[in-house]
């Protein structure tokens, strides 16, 4: 319904992750599953990267057939709790399926491991309080939500955004090596050296 990238992240040893399922159609859900499927993939984390509905619309089907429950910062519980809400007071319409639950609350600066891999879990709020970055340091990528877009942020003029929070985030982000590739929530990808030359928030 919003475009929105979803992202599944696999290694050698065949577990994956699943970054902003944002899957709103049976075509988009299925699709997801039959490539998990395909691939031969053990799913292992269903990761958040903050609480919008557009990122988070299919959890529901993930957790019923896979029995996997979505993990993100404490500080976007307030969003990723209540969906139906924002699905009503954002979109104009009622959820027709109940809310997915919510598994695990990360930490900021913590880390989250599948197969051989890790992200280092960096808190970038600015678009919504609980916003933050999956990094991982060995691949060079990183996977920014709404904070950082290809030439763009994201907006900070919904609840609980703040312009002063994203100038921050994107001073963190801008530390990054530049060679380190972004995949954000909305968009083509890009990198931190290209953000660096070109994107006005970050020069």
């Amino acid at each position: 319904m919003l475009q929105e990238n979803c992202y599944v992240v696999s290694d050698e040893t065949k577990e994956c992750v699943i970054i902003d399922c944002g899957a709103y159609y049976q075509e988009e859900r299925g699709a997801i599953s039959l490539y998990i499927k395909n691939e031969g993939l053990k799913l292992v984390h269903l990761l958040a990267t903050h609480g919008h509905l557009d990122h988070n619309w299919g959890n529901h089907a993930l957790f019923e057939e896979f029995g996997i429950k979505v993990e993100t910062l404490n500080e976007d519980a307030f969003l990723i709790e209540n969906l139906g809400k924002q699905a009503s007071e954002l979109f104009g319409f009622q959820l027709n399926e109940p809310e997915a639950p919510v598994g695990t609350y990360l930490s900021k600066d913590k880390s989250v491991s599948f197969g051989n891999h890790s992200f280092t879990i960096l808190h970038t709020p600015g678009h919504t309080p609980g916003s933050c970055t999956f990094y991982c340091k060995e691949e060079k990528v990183a996977f920014t939500g709404d904070t950082l877009f290809r030439m763009s942020i994201g907006r900070t003029d919904f609840d609980g955004g703040s312009w002063t929070d994203m100038t921050e985030s994107l001073g963190k982000l801008a530390k990054l090596p530049t060679e380190t590739v972004i995949y954000s929530g909305h968009g083509p990808q890009t990198t931190i050296a290209e953000e660096l030359q070109y994107n006005p928030y970050l020069r």
